[in-house]
């Protein structure tokens, strides 16, 4: 892809709390129409990342960089079109308990007046079909559903848009790994159908291995690592494997809290 203008590209990227630093000069290129996940223990700062590129959380420097154009320099209603261009999948799928499946799906466009609710309802039952639900889901509740249901509504609402980019944040946590292992197909084939590019965070290597083309691991603040992911389990990094292979002794130790 030599030439290619990269769809996300972050230079420089700082971001403290306090006296706590949690992004430490971050630099990452995510190319047009790949996935890109992000591993790293929990404080890690991926959390952070993505909310500094969702515009969430204001870094202390750097730039962030959708298509060409900073973010962080974007005039409001600039941020606002290249914020339009994202989805996002919530770890905790973050539904609207007192809306039914159907608007929840169709939320953001409804509340841009994009849809009459009449068209929300129907576009909502094509949506929930693309991740393997029937569209009578829709007049349901999400305390109606179960864990993996929920996670297809978190979905379906993500590409309801059909968005450019495509955020995942843990997208199985909570889920038993044959369930965990459904919701990466229909992220795979969500994010091949949409011509979307995504980033991922996941504690789940499994999951990061079926959804990711290349991949990162942050630890403390920094990028230590990058490449493909099915390179993950033999990076050749010391910090790398000790993570993937889920290994007490090596060179991350745990901090204790003072």
């Amino acid at each position: 892809m030599t030439g290619t203008l990269p769809k996300i590209r972050i230079r420089d990227l700082h971001k403290s709390f306090g006296s706590k630093k949690v992004l430490d000069g971050i630099n990452l290129d995510v190319m047009p129409g790949t996935s890109f996940v992000i591993i790293g223990g929990s404080g890690s700062g991926k959390s952070v990342l993505l909310r500094c590129i969702l515009g969430l959380i204001i870094p202390d420097s750097g730039s962030i960089e959708i298509d060409g154009e900073d973010m962080l320099t974007a005039s409001p209603r600039r941020q606002d079109v290249l914020r339009g261009k994202i989805g996002m999948l919530f770890q905790n799928g973050a539904l609207f308990d007192s809306l039914p499946v159907w608007e929840n799906v169709t939320f953001g466009l409804l509340a841009l007046k994009r849809l009459t609710r009449k068209e929300g309802r129907s576009h909502a039952g094509s949506i929930l079909a693309q991740v393997g639900l029937d569209p009578s889901v829709g007049e349901l509740y999400p305390s109606e559903l179960s864990g993996g249901m929920q996670k297809r509504v978190g979905l379906a609402r993500a590409i309801a848009a059909q968005p450019d980019i495509l955020f995942f944040d843990e997208p199985t946590t909570g889920l038993d790994p044959i369930m965990g292992a459904v919701i990466d197909g229909l992220i795979v084939d969500c994010v091949k159908k949409l011509g979307s590019t995504a980033i991922a965070i996941t504690h789940d290597m499994a999951s990061a291995q079926r959804i990711g083309d290349d991949a990162a691991m942050l630890y403390k603040g920094q990028l230590i690592w990058k490449g493909p992911a099915s390179a993950l389990m033999d990076s050749g990094n010391a910090m790398v494997d000790q993570f993937t292979h889920g290994r007490r002794e090596g060179p991350i130790t745990m901090e204790l809290r003072r």
